[in-house]
């Protein structure tokens, strides 16, 4: 065995600290590969020159930091992370948990291998270090122009001068709420909506509005009115496949609405981060409000959440003014996830994984659609989500604590009403569970409790 000979002269400190910062540094540079045997505590002690003691105080505090293993009768090891460990647990992985139908997870994970792949690739390239410096606030040319043919995907036709890297779709509203608004002004929402929009607005001390809907979207009536009745600043929407209604707005309203925007000065800012999963999805709300429109393409429900990358179009006039509001959040999109994103639009495999979660998406919904019913909810055969409305007497409250007695959670009405009166009705995510059968169950578990009592069995609580 090649005995592994760490280099103290650089490290500092009491010399167990410097033999596990050494083992550290080895790690990372890759001179120390995952799952390699490391000397002994008497053998490293007499190469070093130290005590048994000082490797053993070593040897703990690089197993406490994660770094190696030991196994009884075989010796140390450098600690492979597992795949569990690397990617994080739901509710849904342990025995007897409850099958958790509140949050909106995309469907399917990133291929290992491609992501392998493509950090290999990048650890090749000159300059990669360059990647961990600043960058211009609105992300580099490169990685705006990847942006620009994202978006341009939708029907729009961006310039990467006008596109904008932000840390996620929350991040570039957060953005333009704050660039756009002062504290006090009014914005106006569908009168059910996402609930991030909810807790900006809280944060930012604006004054959150619902607008009337149907299953078109915002109603032009009830927009106008409002328009004119509360002079806002702001119209927040998802018009297509909209949360948590899974409505889409058609051409015709859109086209509407962006005319009573533009006739009262307001400023819309359109989350497309659905719109992707309808194949023949209309073009967006922004392409009739080019003046005044924000529109938001993300990658965390096509692609995957972790890259935290997402893509804001502005009107040309007013890019300088939100690159000032990314500078002031987090003064740039991580280079390194913008980059990983640039390679995956730019090579396909961003376009691959969005037909295998639309490919998923659908699987799932004739699932929801079979068990629950269509005549009970409103959907789309794409959509992550359904709304299930409840038979009376049920009240959402009441089936949520009901459902959740039962081992399911699902997130009631309330939670996405601006406003007062939210109808007795639930939002399901078909992806928050990672397999099909688990998802099946629990939405059995919903129609069994559709079927049953109407009141919550406090006995159990």
């Amino acid at each position: 065995m090649t005995i592994w000979q760490p280099e103290l002269r650089k490290q500092k400190g009491p010399r167990y600290l410097a033999i596990a910062e050494a083992l550290a540094e080895d790690i990372r540079s890759a001179r120390l590969e995952d799952g390699q045997r490391l000397p002994t505590h008497r053998d490293l002690a007499d190469h070093l020159g130290v005590t048994v003691g000082t490797v053993s105080r070593a040897y703990a505090e690089a197993q406490r930091r994660g770094l190696i293993r030991g196994e009884v009768g075989r010796g140390t090891f450098v600690r492979e992370a597992t795949a569990d460990e690397l990617r994080p647990s739901r509710q849904d992985d342990a025995p007897g948990a409850p099958i958790d139908l509140s949050l909106n997870f995309p469907m399917g994970d990133i291929d290992d291998r491609l992501l392998a792949g493509t950090l290999a690739a990048l650890s090749t390239r000159r300059g990669l270090s360059g990647l961990l410096e600043y960058q211009p606030h609105g992300g580099s040319p490169r990685h705006r122009a990847a942006g620009a043919a994202w978006i341009n995907r939708a029907g729009l036709d961006a310039v990467p001068e006008q596109v904008l890297v932000t840390s996620g779709a929350q991040h570039a509203m957060a953005v333009v709420l704050a660039t756009m608004t002062s504290p006090g002004d009014k914005v106006l929402t569908e009168r059910l909506t996402y609930p991030g929009v909810k807790t900006l607005c809280d944060l930012l001390h604006l004054e959150l509005r619902g607008v009337d809907i149907d299953d078109e979207g915002i109603r032009p009536d009830a927009f106008d009115k409002a328009c004119r009745a509360l002079a806002p600043r702001v119209l927040y929407c998802t018009p297509t496949i909209q949360n948590p209604t899974a409505t889409v707005m058609p051409e015709g309203r859109r086209r509407k609405i962006a005319a009573i925007a533009q006739a009262h000065g307001v400023i819309i800012v359109e989350d497309d981060i659905y719109g992707f999963l309808s194949p023949k999805r209309p073009r967006p709300l922004c392409v009739f409000a080019r003046d005044n429109g924000f529109y938001i393409s993300s990658l965390s429900k096509s692609v995957a959440p972790g890259l935290r990358i997402a893509y804001l179009l502005s009107p040309g006039k007013l890019v300088e003014r939100v690159t000032t509001g990314i500078r002031s959040t987090t003064w740039m999109a991580a280079p390194l996830m913008a980059e990983i994103a640039s390679i995956w639009i730019g090579d396909g495999s961003a376009d691959a994984s969005l037909d295998r979660k639309r490919t998923e998406a659908a699987e799932r919904q004739k699932m929801a659609v079979s068990i629950l019913g269509a005549g009970n909810m409103s959907t789309h055969p794409y959509s992550y989500h359904v709304w299930l409305r409840l038979p009376e007497p049920w009240k959402a409250a009441s089936f949520v604590n009901r459902a959740w007695q039962r081992g399911v959670i699902v997130s009631p009405s309330e939670t996405f009403a601006v406003g007062g009166n939210p109808p007795e009705a639930v939002r399901v995510c078909l992806g928050a569970t990672r397999t099909r059968s688990q998802l099946e169950k629990g939405l059995r578990i919903l129609t069994g409790t559709i079927e049953g009592p109407t009141s919550p069995d406090l006995s159990i609580l």
